[in-house]
């Protein structure tokens, strides 16, 4: 089956995938996902930073119901799933969370992953990312 990424502009090349950002050149500031323009200092330059792959859930919570478009939902319609904030040290990612309601806490230890959002008309799956339980984060 072919696969293709959500949105190539949210990653940076690599096997797997990584996250791409932006760190501003004058004040450090990151951002995910990239932007031109620094939104706390306005005078830097931003540059790509590739982000950590792992980090520490911040908020969670369920999305119980399907939101607006542009959403796609997976074949067999929408489901509920768990959304939130992973801190990755320099930046709160909001992502999809792939972890069981009976794991899932503040703070919990996360590592990124890829995972089917839906099937396009042509029968390609495109993947986006999300995070997953880390147990080697709770050493």
């Amino acid at each position: 089956m072919t696969t293709r990424l959500i949105d190539e502009a949210l990653f940076v090349d690599g096997d797997p995938p990584r996250l791409a950002g932006a760190r501003c050149s004058a004040c450090t500031t990151v951002v995910f996902p990239r932007q031109d323009s620094c939104p706390k200092c306005a005078d830097g330059a931003m540059s790509t930073h590739v982000l950590p792959v792992s980090g520490r859930v911040w908020s969670w919570t369920l999305q119980a119901f399907a939101p607006k478009p542009p959403y796609r939902p997976p074949s067999g319609g929408h489901r509920p799933y768990h959304l939130g904030y992973v801190d990755l040290g320099e930046v709160l990612v909001e992502a999809l969370l792939a972890v069981p309601r009976a794991e899932i806490r503040i703070g919990l230890p996360v590592r990124l992953t890829m995972v089917p959002a839906y099937q396009d008309e042509d029968g390609t799956e495109v993947v986006t990312f999300a995070f997953r339980p880390d147990p080697d984060g709770e050493r």
